[in-house]
């Protein structure tokens, strides 16, 4: 076995230098890329599909969607604290069982406790809409989308439960073969439903609110498959004895996990807020930023895949007491995360009509604007990608420190009084529209980017606080 190997499965948290620990990185990092953007696969093949169905839907479901992830991001976030919870754990002892078995079933139970409220919230969907200021039509279509796609969000957040878990362990291989199952699941579904084919009816936008709900529920029927049968994970009989209760466990996870939740929210509703904005200039403006949005997010997901990456690796180190360690994976993330931004912006400045046309017909001219206002955003997506990338990384060397408030509030001043404020700015006052709007969210992304790395130095200069 490597010297890498050894170091990122046998959880060793004391790589020797920081070449080691850039390669442990990458061996962790790189199947986590892949699983995210395979889960971003299930969400673009159904913007592509609604793309070529009809730009009344697509825009609906823009409105559905941001909504849905509004919500269903701050319950990812709650889960995420299992991840430095599972790799502290691994750090004090190597060969824990039980302790990290104890914290996956909380964090079920977590999810359960997250999903009651969410639900409610998005059974009202088409009231709040309304209240938005949103067309009557397309508030209507969004809300009826997600009466169905909102039961999908308990089988998704238990899988991410179990992404997290395998992850920990080192092993996110196996999240990205099950997170390919529901890509295919979804996307022959959502072909099948929303055009009427394989002897379906034409559902259009209902059809592919079902197929997220099936894809969905295959993602977490097959990670369970994974865990209950294949052998580095059996052992832990995660399953087992689901009911009994670890009071204290369950308030830690919220404990650390509900400044999470509200980061990601943060970060998330900015987007949904801009998604609104656009609602509010047009129906063009509106699916020209779905398309434009699908683009980034897809390119967030390397250097989101590098944070979740240095949220383990940081997160040994921690368990171990080792503050050296730790803040050499901490600057050896952040550096990876800036050359990953790097390339993906390149990707995206110089191709930004071949990247548009994948969603939107260049030759149909009912949808010509909207095609022309995406290629605008996307240039403005691809230099934002440069800070976005630092504060997602930043953030995640931070939890690996179970350091989880500050970036909270950086988040709240970064996101809402700085982005949404200048977005609004922009777009409403001095009249630039959705360009406007993505500066916007551009100048609140660099301001979150500048606190995280000082939180970081900081931390780093008092010795990552590793011992209190």
């Amino acid at each position: 076995m490597t010297a890498l190997s050894a170091t990122s499965i046998s959880g060793d948290a004391r790589p020797a230098s920081l070449g080691i620990e850039i390669r442990a990185l990458l061996w962790l990092a790189g199947p986590l890329v892949l699983g995210n953007l395979a889960q971003m696969a299930i969400h673009t093949t159904e913007v592509i599909i609604l793309g070529r169905y009809d730009v009344q839907a697509l825009a609906a479901a823009a409105l559905a969607v941001n909504l849905y992830f509004a919500c269903g991001t701050f319950g990812m976030g709650l889960m995420t604290a299992a991840s430095p919870m599972i790799a502290a754990e691994r750090g004090r002892r190597a060969h824990s069982v039980r302790d990290i078995r104890r914290t996956v079933r909380q964090g079920f139970w977590v999810a359960l406790t997250a999903c009651l409220p969410i639900w409610a919230v998005l059974w009202q969907a088409e009231e709040l809409f309304l209240l938005m200021g949103q067309q009557p039509d397309l508030a209507r279509d969004a809300g009826q989308f997600l009466r169905v796609a909102m039961w999908g969000l308990l089988p998704w957040l238990l899988q991410f439960v179990l992404r997290m878990y395998v992850s920990a362990l080192e092993r996110p291989i196996w999240g990205v073969i099950v997170t390919l199952c529901g890509v295919g699941v979804n996307l022959i579904v959502c072909w099948a439903l929303v055009f009427g084919n394989l002897g379906f009816p034409e559902m259009g936008l209902m059809g592919a609110a079902t197929a997220n709900l099936v894809a969905n529920c295959t993602l977490f029927v097959v990670m369970a498959l994974v865990v209950t049968t294949v052998r580095p994970f059996r052992r832990y009989r995660i399953f087992g004895r689901f009911w009994v209760a670890d009071w204290p466990r369950y308030v830690g996870l919220f404990r650390l996990g509900l400044p999470i939740a509200i980061t990601f929210a943060f970060e998330v509703a900015i987007f949904s807020a801009a998604a609104f904005l656009m609602g509010l200039i047009n129906r063009d403006s509106l699916a020209a930023h779905a398309v434009a949005i699908q683009i980034a997010s897809f390119a967030f997901m390397v250097p989101f895949s590098l944070s979740q990456a240095a949220t383990v690796r940081v997160g040994l180190h921690h368990g171990a007491r080792d503050a050296v360690a730790a803040g050499r994976a901490g600057w050896a993330a952040l550096g990876l995360g800036v050359i990953a931004a790097c390339m993906m912006s390149a990707i995206m400045a110089l191709f930004p009509r071949q990247l548009v046309s994948l969603f939107i017909d260049p030759m149909d001219a009912s949808a010509a604007t909207a095609y022309s206002l995406a290629l605008g955003f996307l240039l403005v997506a691809a230099i934002f990608q440069l800070v976005d990338a630092v504060q997602a990384v930043g953030a995640g060397v931070l939890r690996g420190l179970q350091d989880t408030r500050w970036p909270m509030l950086f988040a709240a001043f970064g996101y809402w009084a700085v982005g949404m404020g200048t977005a609004w700015f922009f777009a409403f006052q001095l009249g630039w529209d959705g360009v406007g709007v993505w500066i916007g969210l551009a100048a609140g992304l660099a301001v979150v980017s500048v606190l995280m790395v000082g939180r970081w130095m900081m931390r780093s200069r008092l010795g990552l606080g590793v011992y209190g």
